[in-house]
């Protein structure tokens, strides 16, 4: 599942420099089983050599919206 969320404006310290740009978020809802294999394709796909990539726990949520996400993410397997 995920969320494309922008455009929003990102302010970063670059080479001892503040600096701002507008950039686009993604979101992604995955379990926490998942997240190493995410993880890994994210870094091995996205064309900056340090992209931003950050786990944020879902601690609580709706029982629909929770079994949502297990069905879509699913085990990762092909069968």
């Amino acid at each position: 599942m995920a969320d494309l969320v922008g455009p929003v404006a990102s302010v970063f310290w670059h080479e001892g420099e503040l600096r701002t740009s507008e950039e686009w978020q993604l979101l992604l809802r995955n379990r926490t089983d998942r997240y190493a294999e995410l993880e890994a394709h994210l870094l091995a796909e996205h064309p900056w050599s340090n992209p931003e990539v950050t786990a944020v726990p879902i601690t609580a949520g709706s029982g629909a919206c929770l079994r949502r996400v297990d069905a879509t993410v699913g085990s990762g397997e092909t069968d």
